[in-house]
C-alpha cells in the first residue's frame, strides 16, 4: 500500500512538474506588441487581433470581426487575398521574444482558399502553412501542407479544407553546441501531428530551411509565424519545454 501511495505521488508531482513547463501564448490587443516582435520594423503590421470567417463572396479572403465574449482570440494576418499579385508583396513576419530550446508546439491555424503561411520553430526551421486540400499524397511537394520546408514533404495529406480551424502539435529537438559553440547534434523533428495525423517523424535538419530570421543556428530561438504569404489566423498557442 505504501508503495502504491509512494508511486502514485511521484506521478502527480511528475505532471505538475510538466504542466509547470507549458506557456500559453495569450492573444490580445494589449499584449500583442509585448509578447511579439516584427522581423522587419518598417513593415507595415498587418497583425490584428479578432475572430475570423471566410469572406462568402471571396474564398481567398478573410473577414475579420472584434472577438465577443466567450469567442476565442485569433492573431489575424490580415494581408489581401490576391497576395501573389502584388509588389511589393505585403505583411510581414512575427516572432515571440521569448526563447525556447527543446519544445512541443501545440497550434491552430485557419487558411483562406490559395493561402500559404509557416510556423517556425527558432525562427529558422520553418513548418509550411499552405492550402493543400485535395491533393493526392503521391503529389505532395515540400512546399505542402505538413512538409518541413526544403526538407521533407509530408508522408500524407492531412490538410482540411480552407476556413476550418487545423491544428499542429510538432515535437522540436533543439540543435545542440559544446562550449566552443560548435554544433554536435543536428536540430530534430521528432514528430509533426497534423489535425490528429502523423505526417513527419524523425527528420533531422542539417541547416535552417530557408525565409528565416538569421538563417543561423542556435541553442534557443523563437517561434515566428510567417505573415507575407497570404491571409492566415493562429489561436490556442502552447509551447510546453521539458
Amino acid at each position: 500500500m505504501k508503495k502504491t501511495v509512494l508511486s502514485l505521488l511521484i506521478v502527480l508531482i511528475f505532471v505538475s512538474s510538466v504542466s509547470a513547463q507549458t506557456k500559453k501564448i495569450s492573444l490580445s490587443e494589449e499584449n500583442l506588441l509585448e509578447q511579439w516582435q516584427l522581423v522587419d520594423s518598417q513593415a507595415a503590421n498587418a497583425w490584428k487581433i479578432g475572430t475570423v470567417a471566410l469572406d462568402p463572396n471571396d474564398l481567398r479572403h478573410l473577414v475579420l470581426s472584434t472577438p465577443k465574449e466567450g469567442d476565442i482570440p485569433c492573431l489575424v494576418n490580415t494581408v489581401p487575398g490576391n497576395w501573389t499579385q502584388l509588389n511589393p508583396r505585403p505583411g510581414v513576419d512575427i516572432y515571440t521574444k521569448e526563447k525556447f530550446g527543446d519544445c512541443t508546439v501545440k497550434i491552430e491555424l485557419f487558411l483562406t482558399k490559395g493561402s500559404n503561411s509557416g510556423v517556425y520553430l527558432h525562427g529558422e526551421y520553418e513548418v509550411q502553412v499552405a492550402d493543400s486540400f485535395g491533393k493526392p499524397d503521391d503529389k505532395l511537394s515540400q512546399g505542402d501542407m505538413g512538409a518541413i520546408y526544403s526538407a521533407a514533404a509530408p508522408k500524407m495529406n492531412a490538410a482540411a479544407e480552407p476556413g476550418t480551424w487545423q491544428k499542429y502539435e510538432i515535437e522540436f529537438v533543439a540543435p545542440k553546441f559544446d562550449a566552443a559553440g560548435n554544433k554536435t547534434a543536428n536540430a530534430l523533428f521528432k514528430k509533426i501531428t497534423l489535425n490528429g495525423k502523423v505526417v513527419q517523424e524523425n527528420v533531422e535538419v542539417t541547416k535552417p530551411t530557408g525565409g528565416g530570421i538569421t538563417m543561423k543556428e542556435s541553442a534557443t530561438g523563437p517561434l515566428m509565424l510567417q505573415g507575407n504569404h497570404g491571409p492566415v489566423a493562429y489561436r490556442n498557442i502552447e509551447i510546453s519545454q521539458p
